[in-house]
């Protein structure tokens, strides 16, 4: 049987982005950029500040000419769209807080229909249906009277995102729409996300900064490093160990074990921790983010810690001493340097 592979919604194809200048004036941010995102996919965009992570989803939203290349909308280059046919298939959601006074939460969402209304901007019964529809999506079914500026950053994103949802199209690209968000709404946004890109079929594109809910929530990443740009499966690029190319800085490493980046420590201590379980694996976190090395037998210069929960025994040089929390036991191992 041959694997028959989805549509190819958003496609580019040794693409540069940047900012036209005059004659030899352009200026290049990203160049030779060759990705691709599917039907029913949520694709993150990872990487430094700076790195060009805006600019490229600006290209692709139609907002600036790309520098060279080709990129595509549903098989289609771009530059073959007029302005109200790009807009009826892709909608975007910029960085910025909206702060509007006199505006309710249904006002706004109902923005998002006026590509598809009259010259008039009348909303018929089925604008209306698709409105209260957007707004139930995201978890806001009672707030359509509400006045947004007396919302949360958090529930002012998830308007923005019924907005988008309310205009109706294919793809959703949304320029860092958690970075103002604390950690939970960071999770609910994302997870809406892919929930829509899931149930619904669209295609969503959206830069972050946040590694941890990409990685959860994401099915392709767009890998924005500084000599090319890496696309996969979160889980393919953590195990070819392109991650650790995203930052420059030596001291920063991605723990392919976890998940996430951690900083290059200088080795304290040995501790030899025996134990089981959730104590156990938030133990040896402890004394790793303290600068301890944890090793798997003890000699005579390791420090033996047993974990007895929520009870903590530590064995050196003789001495038994027992701690309640892990605060205090890294406090005592910390004296233990000087």
């Amino acid at each position: 049987m041959i694997h028959q592979q989805p549509e190819k919604i958003i496609e580019l194809a040794r693409t540069s982005v940047g900012y036209k200048g005059k004659a030899k004036s352009d200026k290049v941010v990203k160049s030779d950029i060759s990705v691709y995102a599917l039907k029913g996919e949520l694709v993150a965009i990872i990487g430094e500040n700076g790195v060009g992570k805006s600019t490229l989803l600006r290209t692709i939203a139609g907002f600036q000419p790309p520098i060279s290349g080709d990129i595509r909308i549903c098989g289609k280059p771009i530059s073959r769209y007029r302005e109200k046919d790009l807009a009826l298939l892709m909608s975007f959601v910029s960085t910025e807080i909206i702060r509007v006074s006199n505006l309710s939460v249904f006002d706004l969402v109902s923005l998002g229909r006026y590509p598809h209304t009259n010259w008039f901007g009348k909303l018929l019964e089925e604008d209306m249906n698709m409105i209260e529809e957007a707004i139930s999506s995201v978890g806001l079914r009672g707030y359509e009277n509400r006045m947004v500026n007396h919302l949360s950053d958090g529930e002012r994103q998830k308007v923005m995102i019924a907005r988008t949802l309310a205009q109706n199209t294919d793809i959703i690209v949304l320029d860092e729409p958690t970075a103002f968000l604390d950690l939970s709404n960071k999770y609910e946004i994302v997870h809406i996300l892919h929930r829509l890109a899931s149930d619904k079929g669209k295609t969503i594109l959206f830069s972050t900064h946040d590694l941890t809910t990409a990685i959860a929530e994401s099915d392709r990443l767009w890998l924005m490093l500084h000599e090319s740009v890496e696309q996969g499966a979160p889980e393919d690029l953590i195990l070819n160990g392109n991650f650790n190319a995203i930052f420059q800085n030596k001291n920063i490493y991605f723990d392919q074990e976890k998940g996430d980046f951690r900083i290059l420590k200088q080795t304290k201590l040995t501790a030899c921790v025996t134990g089981e379980g959730l104590p156990l694996n938030w133990t040896i976190k402890a004394l790793v983010r303290n600068g301890f090395e944890v090793v798997d037998s003890a000699n005579q210069s390791t420090i033996q810690i047993t974990v007895n929960y929520p009870h903590w025994t530590v064995t050196h040089l003789a001495e038994l001493l027992k701690f309640d929390s892990l605060l205090s036991l890294c406090g005592y191992l910390k004296g233990l340097e000087n």
